[in-house]
């Protein structure tokens, strides 16, 4: 028996990101535009940095509140009380590890090995893999696409509920499609989450990046407080805190234990310094999160405009998230092309393949970047289609 071979099965069954794959071949090249992952440009502004380094200096450096500090779960409050209009006390809120251990969490919490959870894809792949690794199964419901637009197909989703399922998972706006669920689209789900007793596990992460105004509709929007929804968010996108590695997760206060007990058996809270940066960015930063939403809609206008005028790419500018997901004609093999894309113009798109069944025609952009870079980077890959 080999060495791999004796770990366990559930760790074995943890794929290779197709994402990472194309990153790791060609990392720190000369010129290169990286478009490839969820992430901008900006570096963590100071305001937020000097909350952290001044906690850390001060000696905020020892165990601390599994659910979060108090601070940190106020600002979560009065947070969701700006952007959603919502009244929620600090006991809905729980600090993680980022967004990842979020979902990861909420995956332990809703599902026991066999059971089912239902997602749309094309989707990030990390929900899939969580699940299957937790020894649940991911169920996926292809997204619809017609004339470069998504939606949401209810029949599917019904179709696919069987006894074993637990809950749906629901990233709107999504990554990689920029698909963003309506009021009704969300009403209709949640429905069909309450017929068939099912918790919602909302990935909410892209609301703030809404296109036509505003934040995109959430769940909040159209649930009553005995629902059961669980939402997984991160600091990531928002407030260009990526590399932090701090999420959290809102839920019925009556799961609070749980959630703790999750929290303390896996990683055992945040650094308090990392929290104090992250309620500086809550409080704060509300100016510097729409300054990166008018800065993706510029950058997303540049790049599908580029693309679609050249008559070869079939794509809409997404409704919300950070990605143009476009289907290149007569490309066959989303990984094979991100390999020559980025070969011939120096441009890193992740491979539509990655992202799980619907997605293996497209190709995925993020725009969350200087107009300018993204200007360079629509003229190589225009230029890259127009000679194929």
């Amino acid at each position: 028996m080999s060495i791999v071979s004796s770990l366990s099965p559930r760790a074995l069954l943890a794929p290779e990101s197709g994402i990472v794959e194309v990153v790791n071949y060609a990392r720190g090249r000369d010129g290169l535009l990286p478009l490839w992952v969820g992430e901008g440009d900006l570096s963590t502004p100071d305001f937020i940095n000097k909350a952290a380094i001044e906690a850390l200096s001060g000696g905020e450096t020892f165990y601390t509140y599994q659910r979060g500090i108090p601070e940190l779960r106020q600002a979560l409050s009065d947070y969701y009380a700006r952007h959603f209009d919502v009244s929620l006390p600090v006991e809905h809120f729980y600090v993680t590890g980022s967004g990842m251990q979020a979902i990861q969490i909420a995956v332990q919490a809703l599902t026991s090995p066999g059971d089912e959870l239902v997602y749309l894809t094309p989707a990030w792949p990390n929900i899939a893999a969580a699940l299957e690794i937790a020894g649940a199964r991911s169920v996926g419901v292809q997204l619809t696409f017609e004339g470069g637009k998504w939606a949401v197909d209810l029949d599917r989703i019904a179709a696919a509920i069987t006894p074993k399922t637990r809950g749906l998972f629901i990233n709107t706006p999504s990554n990689p499609t920029g698909w963003t669920a309506t009021k009704d689209d969300l009403a209709a789900i949640l429905a069909l989450a309450r017929k068939h007793d099912l918790w919602i596990m909302a990935d909410e992460i892209y609301a703030r990046y809404y296109f036509a105004g505003g934040r995109a509709p959430s769940f909040l929007d159209v649930m009553v407080p005995d629902d059961k929804v669980m939402f997984v968010n991160s600091f990531s996108k928002n407030w260009s805190m990526t590399g932090w590695r701090v999420g959290w997760i809102v839920a019925p206060p009556q799961t609070g234990q749980v959630l703790e007990n999750l929290i303390q058996y896996s990683t055992s809270g945040v650094a308090q310094f990392m929290q104090r940066g992250a309620a500086a960015a809550l409080n704060e930063g509300d100016s510097f999160v729409q300054s990166n939403i008018d800065k993706a809609r510029r950058s997303r206008d540049i790049l599908c405009d580029a693309l679609i005028a050249t008559n070869r790419v079939e794509t809409l500018k997404p409704d919300g998230a950070l990605y143009a997901f476009l289907k290149i004609d007569g490309v066959t093999d989303s990984r094979k092309a991100a390999i020559d894309i980025v070969d011939k113009t120096g441009v890193g798109l992740a491979p539509g393949a990655a992202f799980g069944a619907g997605g293996e025609l497209f190709l995925r952009a993020c725009f969350l970047r200087d107009p300018a870079q993204i200007q360079m980077a629509a003229d190589r890959l225009c230029d890259y289609i127009l000679k194929l």
